[in-house]
């Protein structure tokens, strides 16, 4: 897993206002928290950051103020729902060593059986506990040949050595669902179709 160094500022301004003046400057208002600590509030570099996120579950190196570095992982990371900039992001503080629990983005790969069957991902990532620096990108779990149906079970995937679930292993992660045939309306009620259009 890569680390990724990131510089941030302490900020004492706090509210819309405070928050609206950072974003304006192309940063982002965040909060550090964990280990008991105190929640530090940040002001973190926006392009940085959002490159930084595009990798699942990022580990950040942060440089606070020029005095400390602290490792953490994005908890929560809000969006604006229109333009999609970055608007808030919630880091937890890790240590090296430490075990935490992530959701890891759960990718299928090969073709199911004939017959026009559909992949339903019924979880799209799969809770795990693992080392703060050692956390998996990302899963790859194989559906070939699989027919209507058939589940793929939280238990059923590899996981890396150090990593172990954090949620029931009988879990549902994949199901193959039958294709449904739209069915032709009975002769009935195609006439009354008819009639009522007219």
């Amino acid at each position: 897993m890569s680390e990724v160094k990131i510089s941030a500022e302490t900020r004492t301004e706090f509210g819309k206002g405070a928050a609206r003046r950072i974003r304006r400057d192309s940063k982002v208002p965040g909060v550090l928290y964990g280990h008991g600590s105190d929640p530090l509030h940040l002001t973190l570099p926006g392009h940085d950051l959002l490159l930084a996120l595009r990798t699942p579950n990022v580990l950040i190196s942060l440089d606070i103020d020029g005095k400390s570095n602290e490792l953490a992982i994005p908890k929560a990371v809000q969006r604006d729902p229109l333009k999609g900039f970055l608007e808030h992001v919630d880091l937890l503080l890790v240590k090296r060593g430490e075990k935490v629990t992530v959701e890891i983005p759960v990718h299928a790969e090969g073709e199911l059986a004939a017959g026009g069957n559909l992949l339903e991902h019924v979880l799209n990532a799969l809770p795990v506990e693992a080392e703060a620096t050692h956390i998996p990108e990302g899963l790859t779990v194989s559906v070939e040949g699989l027919e209507a149906g058939a589940s793929i079970l939280a238990k059923d995937i590899t996981l890396p050595s150090g990593v172990t679930l954090a949620v029931d292993e009988d879990a549902v992660v994949l199901q193959v669902l039958a294709a449904q045939a739209e069915e032709a309306p009975a002769e009935g009620e195609a006439q009354a179709e008819e009639a009522a259009e007219a």
